[in-house]
């Protein structure tokens, strides 16, 4: 539970602060998509569509059930797209192009990354002004956020693309057990303020929610893992108000 549990949670809790928020699925598995029940459609344009075909970027936009939040789609399709992006022109900045033109109709853009730093990832961190950077609470997380810190510096160097870590939240937290209390710790004084002070608890209702097709305020408003994402939103609100990135 991490990233698509955390895109889908937040844009969401996003929506429901009345402002219009899209998700755009980069994951080829489309977790999002159906986390936020919209069924895969071979007829509908989704991402690879908008990425590498012709169609018009408005066109891949679905409505969800969720009031003020919309989704561009991923599909199976999205797995050839690092392959076929290889040879093109500018490949690193398909996506920042294609959504060029919807920037200002939202308040927010979320997009889910794959888990590996492909080509499908560069293209979201090209295209995106902030990363947030969901990370459980275990052993090695020190060790792989460091990696990603060094990925991102990386990115910002070669390609002279300002990105801004919009924040790092600890998410599957447990203050019951020393190892979470610990990391959370090495984390809080490794990178200040860059930890949201909002954490996110382990929960089996937000764990449930996906299958289901919803975000977790609309499966189980009442539960902590709603409060927690409701109060995410509100701490990048603030961020936002307070000339910090978002």
């Amino acid at each position: 539970m991490g990233k698509t549990t955390t895109a889908i949670n937040l844009a969401a809790s996003l929506a429901a602060n009345d402002l219009k928020v899209l998700v755009i699925d980069s994951d080829p598995q489309g977790n999002a998509t159906t986390g936020l029940g919209v069924a895969k459609d071979p007829e509908r344009p989704s991402l690879y569509h908008v990425i590498l075909g012709d169609s018009p970027v408005r066109d891949a936009i679905v409505n969800t059930d969720f009031d003020g939040l919309q989704l561009i789609s991923a599909d199976k399709n999205l797995v050839g797209a690092n392959l076929e992006l290889v040879g093109t022109e500018d490949r690193e900045f398909r996506l920042r192009e294609r959504i060029a033109e919807i920037r200002d109709d939202y308040h927010f853009i979320l997009i889910d990354c794959p888990p590996a730093l492909d080509l499908l990832t560069l293209n979201a961190l090209l295209a995106a002004d902030a990363v947030l950077v969901p990370i459980q609470c275990e052993f090695f997380a020190l060790e792989g956020i460091s990696e990603l810190m060094d990925t991102i510096d990386r990115i910002k160097e070669s390609f002279h693309h300002p990105l801004k870590i919009e924040g790092i939240l600890l998410t599957m937290f447990d203050d019951r057990t020393n190892l979470t209390r610990q990391v959370a710790n090495d984390l809080r004084e490794f990178f200040k303020d860059e930890v949201f002070r909002t954490v996110i608890p382990r929960s089996i209702r937000l764990a449930e929610a996906p299958s289901f097709g919803k975000p977790i305020l609309a499966y189980d408003p009442r539960s902590r893992g709603a409060e927690s994402y409701i109060k995410l939103a509100k701490e990048i609100l603030d961020h936002e108000q307070n000339g910090k990135p978002a």
